[in-house]
């Protein structure tokens, strides 16, 4: 979700990492869709999962832990039960304290987003939460994510 484009215009093709999250009965609210904390929920499994396999972050022995301090998301269309939502990730920002995720969520026979979000993450000192610079293992770990 750059600037440049709106977000009702992003495609799949804007993101390079992907994961497949099954909506839960339970992610309904009364007006039969997602209810709106669920789709952050979403953009949350995707941005931790994708740290994960990458190295960015290990727990419990990573020296540096991701803080988000700004989030955002736009609501673009309703997820149901019993849909799979695909979970697209790409770099918006790689700086050298704090990385922006930007998340595209899309369903099945859908090429624009149901939603389209981002986070910001400041990674501080797990023990006094200073911030703390990338290595550049973590940065080499999502530079291919990179908007460019």
């Amino acid at each position: 979700m750059t600037d440049a484009r709106k977000p009702q215009d992003e495609r799949r093709e804007h993101y390079g990492w992907w994961v497949d999250i099954p909506t839960r009965w339970a992610d309904g609210d009364p007006y039969g869709h997602a209810n709106n904390i669920i789709y952050y929920s979403w953009f949350d499994t995707a941005v931790t999962r994708m740290l994960f396999e990458r190295g960015v972050i290990w727990l419990p022995d990573s020296p540096s832990i991701g803080l988000c301090v700004e989030s955002h998301c736009n609501f673009l269309a309703p997820v149901e039960f019993p849909q799979t939502v695909q979970a697209g990730v790409r770099i918006g920002k790689l700086g050298d304290k704090s990385i922006r995720f930007e998340i595209g969520l899309f369903v099945e026979g859908r090429e624009t987003p149901v939603a389209a979000g981002y986070f910001v993450h400041v990674y501080v000192d797990r023990a006094g939460r200073r911030p703390l610079p990338l290595t550049e293992t973590q940065k080499a770990s999502v530079a291919d994510l990179v908007l460019g």
